[in-house]
């Protein structure tokens, strides 16, 4: 069986070669479930390795009379653009006064003055006590030194900060562009990943709509802190993942031949009629080679990890799901021994796209601080206590960059100094207590306050209310799919939530916050996108039944972009009277 390197191509070559009818309709059947058409019963095999979900979409298109050619071209252009207006939207809210307020706000003290300076020196160097006011002043004056200073974490996520820095100046606006952007972008990703999960472009479009009005991720979007750009990289990492899954089971189907009658091993249909027919010599044996998409996955979860470490538990448990993927997958195309055949020919190739690239450009990128000499613990194996010290055999840059990372890691696992805003990952969820980034109470007249009673302008790391807590359910609801009904696209969603929430349950004594619960806020989006779709109702259930479920997913919507709106002033620091303020706070541990 020779080697596929392409799904549909390879199946049209085929087609081209062989002239075989049959071969033809399965290119055709190949190219509609591309954009999710069923077209055959649910027990075709090349339906359960390609795309088992039904897209609404070409169903009205073909109930308006639109061929099938002109149905698949609309569904490919409002599957680009439906999330590109989601996107647009976004980014008209995340850069509207970007620069507001003009000040340094929370962890602000730290990132962009290390982003500033990895530009300066390429490691961080040490600023004035005074330094914060000075860059807020009428007239800005940066006091920074090249004395090497101590940071906690790795320089990824500081050099892109320092992307809108170098563009636009040190300054609010500057320090805060690339996470704006990458926020942005990351509702675009949301809707296409969701099209992808879901095969259904209004159901994408919707999750990217959900984060585009989740507060947390609107915060963290106009603050410079490196949660959200962590959360982008795992994000552009899970899809990566999703257009591998696709891809190599694509083309795990072009290389099963076609049935000659007789009954399926895994459906027990019929084989005629064009049915891909499960081989256990393409299951068993089957090289599905080069994977580009697998490596770009491994690149992103490289970056994430080179931006905060808790990218680590993303690489982890996407490197385990993704060769699950492949288990499932040589099952269905009839694998004797399915998990051995993945031992055999995925596993390595996976540990090599996944760890060992994520592990590389975690090194390349520590440059800046491998390429000077001033940077913290640089020349640390020069010393006494570097030569005392074991693998004295190793290159010295190396021996001090492991020695700056097991110092880090002891620093981060003693992280133990209270914080007001400090909670327990418990109450995360349930949104039990947000973070207070920014918070002044201007009189009468000042500021832009107009009440009389005096103003409150603070900028609250909360999650949109009635999102999160209507999440809960779909989460719940997610587990149960993927528990009972044996759904892969449940069980992803659940898994993009769990690396990113559970292993701060073995923290109980770390210092630790709620808004580390953005890196998931994508899945619980995704989660909810998925439960509404059910709440519509599946496609062949009665035109009341669906009525009623889209009225009702239609008023769950609509209450979340009212909460979103509601809460919009304490999302961006708008002056709002006292009163107002005490209204939004709705528990007694926002406050």
């Amino acid at each position: 069986m020779g080697r596929v390197t392409s799904d549909t191509t390879a199946t049209e070559t085929g087609a081209h070669r062989t002239g075989h009818p049959d071969r033809q309709s399965a290119v055709w059947q190949l190219r509609l479930r591309r954009f999710g058409y069923r077209g055959r019963p649910h027990g075709d095999l090349r339906t359960r390795l390609v795309a088992p979900y039904p897209a609404p979409a070409l169903r009205l298109w073909a109930a308006l009379g639109v061929g099938p050619d002109a149905a698949v071209r609309l569904a490919r252009r409002a599957a680009w653009a439906g999330p590109l207006l989601v996107a647009l939207v976004a980014g008209v809210l995340r850069f509207w006064h970007l620069g507001s307020p003009h000040d340094v706000i929370f962890d602000e003290t730290y990132y962009p003055k290390d982003a500033w300076s990895l530009l300066q020196y390429g490691y961080e160097g040490t600023w004035d006590k005074n330094a914060n006011a000075a860059l807020v002043a009428p007239h800005p004056k940066i006091l920074l030194s090249p004395q090497a200073s101590y940071v906690v974490h790795p320089p990824m996520g500081k050099w892109l900060i320092a992307l809108g820095e170098w563009a636009f100046g040190m300054n609010p606006f500057g320090w805060r562009f690339t996470v704006a952007l990458l926020g942005t972008l990351s509702v675009f990703l949301v809707c296409r990943i969701g099209r992808r999960l879901m095969r259904s472009t209004a159901l994408g479009c919707l999750a990217g709509a959900l984060l585009t009005v989740d507060g947390l991720h609107f915060v963290m979007s106009r603050t410079a802190l490196l949660d959200l750009i962590v959360m982008f990289w795992v994000l552009a990492a899970f899809g990566c993942l999703l257009v591998d899954r696709d891809r190599t089971r694509a083309r795990l189907a072009a290389a099963l031949p076609i049935g000659d009658g007789g009954t399926s091993r895994s459906s027990g249909a019929e084989n005629g009629g064009g049915m891909l027919r499960p081989d256990d010599t393409v299951g068993d044996r089957f090289r599905l080679g080069w994977r580009p998409w697998r490596i770009a996955a491994g690149l992103c979860l490289g970056l994430a990890s080179a931006t905060k470490w808790n990218g680590l538990y993303y690489m982890a448990a996407f490197a385990l799901m993704s060769v699950l993927w492949d288990v499932a997958a040589r099952r269905i195309a009839g694998a004797r021994h399915p998990f051995r055949a993945m031992l055999r020919r995925d596993a390595a190739p996976a540990f090599g796209a996944t760890v060992v690239v994520a592990l590389a450009t975690y090194l390349a990128s520590w440059s800046g601080w491998l390429f000077t000499k001033g940077g913290y613990y640089r020349d640390w194996a020069t010393t006494p206590e570097g030569r005392a010290g074991s693998w004295t055999w190793l290159p010295d840059w190396l021996r001090s960059l492991w020695h700056y990372q097991t110092e880090v890691y002891a620093f981060h696992t003693g992280l133990t100094t209270p914080h007001t805003y400090q909670s327990n990952p418990w109450s995360w969820l349930v949104l039990g207590r947000p973070v207070s980034y920014f918070y002044k109470d201007p009189a009468a007249g000042q500021q832009g306050c107009t009440a009389a009673e005096g103003c409150a302008r603070e900028v609250l790391a909360l999650g949109t209310p009635l999102l999160w807590w209507a999440a809960c359910f779909a989460l719940l609801y997610a587990l149960y799919r993927w528990a009972f009904r044996r759904d892969w696209r449940a069980g992803a969603i659940a898994c993009g939530v769990a690396a990113g929430y559970l292993p701060w349950f073995l923290y109980q004594e770390r210092t630790i916050f709620l808004f580390y619960a953005v890196v998931f806020v994508p899945f619980l989006c995704l989660a909810l996108a998925m439960m509404v779709g059910a709440i519509i109702g599946p496609p062949g259930a009665s035109e009341r039944r669906q009525t009623i479920g889209a009225v009702g997913a239609g008023v769950l919507v609509l209450l979340i972009i009212w909460n979103f709106i509601y809460f919009y002033p304490l999302y961006t620091g708008m002056p709002i009277p006292k009163s107002a303020w005490h209204n939004r706070m709705w528990l007694d541990s926002w406050v």
